[in-house]
């Protein structure tokens, strides 16, 4: 606990050190929110010209609300960034991550806007299917691929599978020969870099389950494999780092690391790798801690990285890709909902917490329970005049852990029947949704020009039922 930047009169004590005391708890905080959103006139809040109050109605509470050119701009700055990066080389693709979110519009529109697709399970690759999406464009990941997922993309003619094992290289080439096809791969190279994020998220440290390690020429080995395969064609290498990194720093390291295994294919295999995937994981703003970077200084700073690598080593820059998932579907998502109980609980002494109950939880958004993730929160159905309060808006489920937001500044009169919104909720939230406490999931709903669009529908009571055949 400690006392508040305003005076000991000002709100509780519970606001920790980094959240700043709002000089209006209306405000939209600048980088938090799609660029739609905006109060108005009469002070709610609007998110591709709809009003969250109207969404509530028609809709219903909690709803996810994505804003369609928000998300779709964020795709093109991505994909013209890193084209226009490595343009005096062999260029660079991006591919959205379908893991952050992923429905049958998001497909298409990735599609039309000129990104490649990642999917890492059968199902992801079912939704990019049925979307049409064309098949060489996408890439299928994952550190245990079945046979039945290895056959689907097979036949389906998918650009590359990402190879995760040296069981996977045997199995990949034996799927491909019973079907008598050639099976475009890349290695998945775990360069022990150290990204600074949640252990959960890092992706390239040693002691993980994904990827060949350079240590002991396993990842050497993989390469030797692949091309003494039958069915085999070797596209390139794979490396990536974790998520919600907000620098190049790390990249400069696996970039390095993996060029080197180029070198030393090339030297000891007479073997030239001419692509090269540096994942992505690129961070973005979940509340005033955060200062992501933008595409144009990722897409500069990195291609710096890689062209001084390969000078050193006398290499050409490779064809790169890049996998910007969170950064394109995070900040174009807010979350809607519904207030209901609002209680004070006294910690002792003069010590106290205002927790908001809202009509979600855990069930649509577990990265505060899962990762102890920050986000932020703003009343959006009014304005008030009430000084700001230090909240902990937590959800409706059993458990104590059912938190949605840590601490944020609300107006002092939040009430039962309040709307609140979240943002930055459009990654991993609905992909890591449950139906916790027989608890529907909500509907994705897309925002653009004054109308609404469902994406995904709510889901029913009927819907949970009709899977017990008990």
């Amino acid at each position: 606990m400690r006392a508040h930047e305003a005076g000991a009169l000002h709100g509780n004590d519970a606001a920790p050190t980094w959240l700043p005391y709002p000089s209006d708890v209306n405000t939209l905080i600048d980088g938090l929110w799609s660029r739609t959103t905006r109060r108005t006139v009469d002070g709610a809040v609007e998110v591709g010209g709809v009003d969250v109050r109207r969404i509530a109605e028609e809709v219903g509470t909690p709803a996810f609300v994505l804003d369609e050119d928000d998300f779709r701009r964020r795709a093109r700055r991505f994909r013209d960034a890193f084209a226009e990066a490595f343009r005096p080389h062999a260029g660079a693709d991006v591919y959205y991550a379908g893991k952050a979110f992923l429905c049958g519009a998001v497909a298409r529109w990735v599609e039309e806007d000129g990104l490649g697709l990642d999917v890492c399970t059968g199902g992801e690759l079912a939704v990019a299917l049925r979307a049409q999406f064309p098949p060489e464009r996408i890439a299928l990941h994952g550190n245990n691929k079945s046979v039945a997922e290895i056959r689907r993309a097979l036949e389906a003619g998918v650009g590359r599978i990402v190879v995760d094992s040296l069981d996977e290289v045997d199995l990949v080439d034996a799927v491909a020969a019973e079907l008598g096809v050639r099976a475009a791969v890349m290695l998945r190279v775990t360069t022990g870099v150290e990204a600074h994020t949640h252990e959960f998220i890092a992706t390239a440290h040693e002691d993980q389950k994904f990827g060949l390690s350079l240590t002991g020429g396993i990842a050497f080995e993989a390469v030797r494999r692949v091309l003494d395969a039958a069915q085999l064609d070797l596209v390139g290498l794979h490396s990536h780092i974790g998520s919600q990194i907000f620098d190049t720093g790390g990249f400069e390291v696996a970039a390095r690391r993996v060029l080197d295994l180029v070198a030393q294919v090339r030297d000891e295999l007479g073997h030239t790798i001419t692509h090269l995937d540096l994942g992505g994981g690129f961070g973005v703003m979940y509340n005033t801690q955060h200062t992501p970077a933008e595409p144009e200084a990722l897409a500069s700073g990195i291609a710096g990285i890689v062209e001084k690598q390969c000078h050193d080593l006398e290499l050409e820059v490779p064809h790169l890709a890049f996998e910007p998932g969170r950064a394109i579907a995070g900040p174009s998502t807010q979350t809607l909902y519904t207030v209901g109980t609002v209680k004070d609980v006294r910690l002792g002494g003069p010590h106290h917490r205002v927790y908001v109950s809202v009509d979600g939880g855990m069930s649509d958004n577990v990265r505060t329970a899962l990762y102890d993730a920050d986000y932020s929160c703003l009343l959006s159905g009014r304005v008030s005049a009430e000084p700001p309060e230090v909240v902990r808006v937590v959800g409706k489920h059993c458990e104590s852990g059912d938190i949605v937001v840590k601490d944020e500044y609300l107006p002092a009169d939040v009430r039962r029947g309040d709307l609140i919104s979240v943002p930055v909720t459009g990654a991993y939230c609905y992909s890591l949704a449950s139906n916790y406490n027989h608890v529907p999931r909500p509907p994705v709903v897309a925002v653009k020009d004054g109308e609404i669009r469902t994406l995904l529908r709510r889901e029913t009571e009927e819907d949970l039922l009709g899977l017990d055949v008990g």
